[in-house]
C-alpha cells in the first residue's frame, strides 16, 4: 500500500528535501553528465531554511494544505516531465542544462509567497495571501534567482511562475522563447497532477484547504453590491466539487497546458501515474460526498508544520 509522506512511485519521501533533491538531480546527471546542479542544489537548501523558519527574513510556513510537501511534491513531478521532455523524440528543442536548473527553481519556490515576512504586521496566517502568492512569488524569484547563477532567466522566471496561478489566462503569457513557454507549460501541469494525485488529497482539502480558502477570501467573496457570495460553506461543500474540479483540472491540462503531462509517460516508460492517481482520487471523491460526515475519509496526511502554527 501507497505509503502517505512518498510520491505516486512510494519510493520518495515526498516531506524529505534531500531525497527529492537527490531524485532531481540524478535525472539531471543523466541527460547533462557534465552540467552544473549547483543553482538547484542551492535552492533545495534555502528553500528548506525557508519553510522551517530559519531564514532571518521569513516566518516559517503556517499553510498546512500549501505546504513543504507539496512543494517537493510539485518539483519532483517537474524534474520528471522536464526529463520526459528532453526524452521525447517528437521535442525538437532540447533544453539546456541552465533552464533544466531553473525549472527546478521556480517549482521550488512557486508558493513562497504564502510565507509572511517577519516584519509583516498586518497578516497573521499565511493563507491570507492566497489571492496575492503567485504575484509575490513572481518578485521573489526575480530577486532570487541572481542569489544563484541564473541572473539572465530571473525575468523569465519572474513571468513563468504564473502559470500555476488562476489570476492571468495562460494564453495571456507573453514569452517569445518557444521553449521556455514549454517549460511554464510544464509548471503548471507539475502542480496540478502532483497535488491531485497526492495519496491524501482528499483528506487535505476537507480538513487543510478549506480553512486556507477562509483566510483567503477564497470560501466567501464580496461583491460589487457589497453582498456575500458563499462559494464553498464547509470542507464537505469544497469536497463535493472535486469531481468538477477534476473535470475542468483536465481541461486546462489539455487546453491550455497543451497536455504536458504526457511526459511523464517518456519518463516511466510507460503508463502516467499521475494521471492514474488522479482519477482515482476522482472516483473516491465521489463516493465520500455521499458519506456521512469522514467515514469515507480515512487517510492521515504527514503533519510538515508545528502544530502550533496549524490554523484552528
Amino acid at each position: 500500500m501507497r505509503r502517505s509522506d512518498f510520491d505516486i512511485t512510494d519510493k520518495i519521501r515526498t516531506t524529505d528535501p534531500i531525497e527529492v533533491c537527490d531524485q532531481a538531480v540524478s535525472l539531471f546527471r543523466v541527460l547533462f553528465p557534465d552540467g552544473n546542479a549547483r543553482p538547484m542544489q542551492r535552492a533545495f537548501d534555502d528553500l528548506t531554511k525557508l519553510y522551517h523558519g530559519k531564514h532571518p527574513d521569513y516566518h516559517p510556513c503556517d499553510t498546512e494544505y500549501h505546504d513543504i510537501q507539496h512543494v517537493l511534491d510539485v518539483t519532483l513531478a517537474m524534474a520528471r516531465l522536464l526529463d520526459g521532455y528532453q526524452r521525447d523524440p517528437k521535442e525538437g528543442a532540447p533544453l539546456s542544462p541552465e533552464l533544466f536548473n531553473v525549472g527546478i527553481v521556480i517549482a521550488l519556490f512557486h508558493d513562497v509567497g504564502y510565507l509572511r515576512r517577519r516584519n509583516d504586521h498586518k497578516h497573521r496566517f499565511g493563507a491570507e495571501y492566497t489571492l496575492t502568492h503567485v504575484g509575490r512569488g513572481s518578485k521573489f524569484l526575480r530577486e532570487y534567482l541572481p542569489t544563484i547563477g541564473l541572473k539572465r532567466h530571473a525575468t523569465a522566471a519572474s513571468v513563468l511562475v504564473h502559470f500555476t496561478g488562476y489570476e492571468r489566462d495562460a494564453d495571456t503569457i507573453k514569452m517569445d522563447d518557444p521553449v521556455l513557454r514549454r517549460i511554464g507549460e510544464i509548471l503548471g501541469t507539475a502542480d496540478i497532477i502532483a497535488q491531485m494525485s497526492d495519496r491524501c488529497y482528499l483528506e487535505k482539502c476537507h480538513d487543510r484547504l478549506y480553512p486556507e480558502f477562509v483566510l483567503g477570501g477564497i470560501a466567501r467573496r464580496k461583491m460589487a453590491d457589497g453582498q456575500i457570495k458563499v462559494i464553498y460553506k464547509s470542507g464537505k461543500d469544497l469536497l463535493s466539487k472535486t469531481p468538477a474540479f477534476y473535470v475542468n483540472a483536465m481541461k486546462r491540462l489539455d487546453e491550455k497546458l497543451h497536455q504536458a503531462y504526457r511526459y511523464a509517460e517518456s519518463h516511466f516508460g510507460g503508463p502516467n501515474l499521475y494521471i492514474s492517481e488522479m482519477e482515482k482520487n476522482a472516483v473516491h471523491a465521489a463516493a465520500a460526498i455521499s458519506a456521512s460526515g469522514r467515514s469515507r475519509l480515512r487517510r492521515a496526511p504527514p503533519s510538515t508544520i508545528p502544530d502550533t502554527l496549524v490554523i484552528r
